[in-house]
This record gives structure tokens, C-alpha cells and sequence, in this order.
């Protein structure tokens, strides 16, 4: 049974979530407070960003130890805990797999800066004497700055993110078998399956060549979609389908991020016996535009062929700006991050509910990223003194980075920390005061909130093929199975709704048989 081809699975940015101990950072106890939060909203799976042992460097995606949980978070036995009473309330967990890189905290990196150039511990990593001039390549590191880093012996280590994330060796077999065994070690748990970061990564060329163009890009060179990856996924999938299926029925999962610069680099991954899903990020990437939507939505189905790999929706996760501000500025750009003033979050949330009904009526799975479903805007004017991502710090402001889409979840009341931290512990992040509107508690409230919108729609989710209907200009038209209709109001004025069919979800107000701008509406026959 694969379960996955159709489910919704939400995720938990452990930081951000819940808290229970009163640090204002989230943690497992917190998670398993809000469970039945999670059963209500009708998710299938909680995809969990890192919770391991880390500096904190990057958010957790500096990996100190593989098969732990960070004291922030709890215990292993908290882990547990959580985990099989999400299976009581019928929801698999999914844990991120960070294979790229590791923190520089990491037993075996530190191994290595103690050993002796060529020695088996400096050969888990990428050390490297540098060239008269510096570095041993011209290869710049994604959050800014070179990729390189020189260590008091004078020789360096390869880093495609932070200096504090070096870069394992993949083409050393050791690194292969550890990431076996620490696969291996949740999956004995009884995860339903990974989330792999970076999943285009991991080899490098070995040659490590000066780049034409240093700086980092999601096409194919010598640090990206390197064709030894097919093998190493293969290997991976014989893992996860080797364990049984003991908590619900259906097998193991894997689904890699995987990044492109053109949207056809993603056919390469679409390969039987490798990676289950391969996350589908051009929604992240689309303007509101029907045209563009279309195209989108058209490429994407067609993407996987006749293979058994499928491509889930995505529109927002931890990386990028939150829904609402991304269309609610006056131009669409995915990373820019406006001033706050040129932002309309009431137009970036109207369309935001549009696409959240969109994304569900689609076929195949859907990934919602915490508080989408509560219509939260970026944080934009975080105070530079409270910012936390490392691409704020390298670029020296210049690129605001990740935190604003990070800030912790507001639950209940009228103030920070809105019920996410007890006896009202500051957030690691701080929390807006407008928020107050859009708490969790707010929304049960209101039968018109975006909470119960996506509630609504995660429950009334269709099934069936999918064709395109005839529309108006600007309209997104499509139908699931027999008595199924979704329209997309793209354009700039209401259309009329098709005669014969009844309104059984909208998210916004429908009047007079006319869909208005910026509103997606589910139709029955």
C-alpha cells in the first residue's frame, strides 16, 4: 500500500511549533500536546525538520549526532513517546535525513582536524591543501562567501553551506555505511520514512575543478545531481523496503529535495527503485497567473511518466517566504523579502486560500508547512540582533535570510508568546502582536478562518482522475472523477460560476453565482 501517493503531511519545525518546558523553543512534549490539534486538522504524516543534537548554526541542519535528540527537544524516550501516540491518532512521522553535511561539532569532523592530512579521518571529509593564492577551488559556498575553510595545519575543508557544515566525502564507502546505520537506527524505531535534505548534493567531482561559475546554482555541475547519486539511492530504497510494515500498513517512504534550475532536471530522479517522491517545488516557484499555473500543473503530472515515483505539492516550507507575503507584494519574486509596507497581506492571503484549496484538489500528496493553515504573513522587520540564519550573518545583512518564516506558532491569548511557551516565556523568535488575530484559538472560533478552511478541505480532499474544463480567461478550471469541480478565479474581475453545480467549498464569499478575483471554489454536480 503506498500511502504516501495521496496523503497530506505537515511539517514541524521542532523549534517553532510547541513548547512545553518553557525555554520559548519547541520540543517534543510540546508536539505531542498538539497532536490532537494535528488529528483535527486531518494530516496523515508529520514530516519533522532535525531535531538531533546541533550548535544551532543552521537551524539543526548542522547535524552533531545522528541518532540523538538535541536536550532543547528532549530525549529519545520523548522521541518514543511522541511517536506512538501519533500512531494512535493515525499519523506516521517522517524525520530529515541531512547526508550532505554535518555540524562541525561532529565526533568524526573533530576526529578529523586532530589527525594528519591523508589520514583515514580526514577522509570522511573533503580536506584539501589550498593553492599558492588560497583555496583549493574557486567553488563559493550558498550562503555567501568562499566554500572553503583553512584549518591551522594549513589545509582546507569543503563546505557548501556554513563553514560550520562541512561536507562529507561520499565517495569514501565509510560515509556510506554510517548514513546505512543511522537509517536504519529510526527506521527500527518505527518512522514511516525520510525526508533527504539536499538530495541533489552529496557528491562532488573528485577532481574538484575551478567552475566557470562559482557561484552556487541548482544545475548540473561538480557539486550537483552528479549521476553517482542513482546508485546510492537504489541502495537506500532496498533498505526501506526491506522492513515490514509492523505500525500501519504500506511501506517505508523516502522524499528527496531535490532543487533545479529548469524544471526538466527534475525528469532525472523520476526512476523506478530509487526515491518514492521527489518534493515538486515549482508551485514555490509560480506567479499567479492561470497560464503559468497551468503549465505547472501540467508538466508536474506528466513528469513521472509511467514510472511509480510521484511528485507532491509544495508551496511553502522552511526555506523560502511564507505564502501570504510571496502574493501580496506587488511584483512576484520567490526570495525577495519586501519592506513590510509594500506587502498587502490582506491580497497575499486571499490568494494564499486560493491555493491552499488548489494544492488539495490536485492529485497526489501535498506537504502544508506549519502555520499555513493559520494564513501566517513573513515576519519581515525581525531586529537584526535577533536573527539566527547563517545567510543574514555571511552576506552581512544584505540577504535577510530564513528566520522570518520561522517565527514560533501562535496558539491562544491576546499577547506574545500566544500560548506557545508556559507562563509566557519570550519565543526564541519574536512573535508580532497582530498575530493575536490569527491564533489557533481565534480561528476554531470563526467558521470563515483559514484554519478551517484547510480543515474543511483536507476532509472533503477528491479523488479520481483529473481533466481540464473550459474557463473563462484567467480561470483554472479542472475536474476530479465524477462530480468534481475546482475553479480558480486568477484574473482581475468575478466570472460566473458554471450553471448546475453547487458550491461546496470556498475560500472566500461567493454571491450571485459569480466566483470573485483571487478565489478558488470546489464544485459538486
Amino acid at each position: 500500500m503506498s500511502w504516501w501517493r495521496d496523503a497530506v503531511i505537515y511539517q514541524v519545525y521542532p523549534r517553532s511549533f510547541a513548547d512545553a518546558d518553557g525555554d520559548g523553543m519547541g520540543d517534543f512534549a510540546g508536539v505531542r500536546a498538539r497532536l490532537p490539534y494535528l488529528a483535527d486538522l486531518g494530516v496523515d504524516a508529520i514530516w519533522f525538520s532535525p531535531f538531533y543534537p546541533s550548535p544551532m548554526a543552521d537551524g539543526g541542519y548542522d547535524v552533531a549526532d545522528y541518532r540523538g535528540i538535541d536536550p532543547r527537544f528532549g530525549t529519545l524516550g520523548d522521541f518514543d513517546a511522541m511517536l506512538a501516540e501519533a500512531a494512535q491518532h493515525d499519523m506516521r512521522v517522517i524525520v530529515d535525513l541531512v547526508p550532505n553535511h554535518c555540524s562541525s561539532a561532529h565526533p568524526a569532523f573533530q576526529a578529523a582536524l586532530a589527525a594528519a592530512p591523508g589520514s583515514p579521518e580526514r577522509e570522511m571529509f573533503l580536506f584539501r591543501d589550498g593553492r599558492a593564492d588560497g583555496p583549493p577551488n574557486n567553488w563559493q559556498s550558498i550562503f555567501g562567501g568562499s566554500a572553503w575553510t583553512q584549518v591551522p595545519d594549513g589545509q582546507w575543508y569543503l563546505h557548501l553551506f556554513d563553514s560550520s557544515q562541512p561536507d562529507w566525502n561520499w565517495h569514501n564507502p565509510a560515509v556510506g555505511a554510517m548514513f546505512e546505520d543511522v537509517i536504519r537506527f529510526w527506521l527500527d524505531r518505527g518512522v514511516a520514512g525520510l525526508r533527504v535534505d539536499v538530495a541533489h548534493g552529496l557528491y562532488k567531482d573528485p577532481l574538484l575543478p575551478d567552475a566557470a561559475d562559482p557561484t552556487p546554482s541548482d544545475r548540473p555541475s561538480a557539486w550537483y545531481h552528479r549521476p553517482e547519486l542513482h546508485d546510492l539511492y537504489r541502495g537506500w530504497r532496498t533498505v526501506l523496503d526491506s522492513y515490514p510494515a509492523d505500525v500501519f500498513p504500506g511501506e517505508r517512504t523516502a522524499v528527496g529535495e531535490f532543487w533545479f534550475d529548469e524544471p526538466e532536471g527534475m525528469l532525472t530522479y523520476f526512476v523506478d527503485g530509487e526515491m518514492h517522491q521527489i518534493f515538486n517545488f515549482l508551485p514555490i516557484a509560480t506567479p499567479w497567473d492561470a497560464g503559468a499555473w497551468r503549465k505547472t500543473i501540467d508538466f508536474s503530472i506528466s513528469a513521472a511518466g509511467e514510472t511509480s515515483v510521484v511528485a507532491p505539492w509544495v508551496i511553502g516550507n522552511h526555506d523560502v517566504p511564507r505564502l501570504v507575503t510571496r502574493y501580496g507584494k506587488p511584483e512576484f519574486d520567490v526570495w525577495g523579502h519586501p519592506a513590510p509596507e509594500d506587502v498587502d497581506v490582506e491580497l497575499g492571503g486571499r490568494r494564499a486560500r486560493a491555493l491552499a484549496l488548489l494544492q488539495l484538489a490536485l492529485p497526489g500528496s501535498a506537504y502544508v508547512y506549519q502555520g499555513e493553515e493559520l494564513g501566517l504573513p513573513e515576519v519581515l522587520d525581525l531586529p537584526d540582533e535577533v536573527r539566527d540564519d547563517p545567510i543574514f550573518h555571511r552576506s552581512k545583512g544584505e540577504r535577510l535570510g530564513r528566520d522570518g518564516c520561522r517565527v514560533p506558532l501562535p496558539w491562544s491569548g491576546d499577547a506574545p508568546p500566544f500560548g506557545f511557551s508556559p507562563d509566557g516565556a519570550a519565543t526564541w523568535l519574536p512573535q508580532p502582536e497582530d498575530w493575536k488575530r490569527r491564533t489557533v484559538e481565534v480561528q476554531l472560533s470563526d467558521p470563515t478562518s483559514t484554519l478551517r478552511l484547510y480543515r474543511e478541505a483536507i476532509r472533503l480532499r477528491p479523488s479520481g482522475p483529473m481533466r481540464w474544463l473550459d474557463a473563462e480567461p484567467g480561470v483554472l478550471a479542472f475536474a476530479r472523477g465524477d462530480g468534481f469541480a475546482c475553479l480558480v478565479n486568477m484574473g482581475d474581475a468575478p466570472v460566473p460560476l458554471p450553471a448546475g453545480h453547487e458550491v461546496m467549498l470556498a475560500s472566500g464569499p461567493v454571491t450571485d453565482g459569480l466566483l470573485p478575483a483571487d478565489t478558488a471554489a470546489w464544485l459538486t454536480a
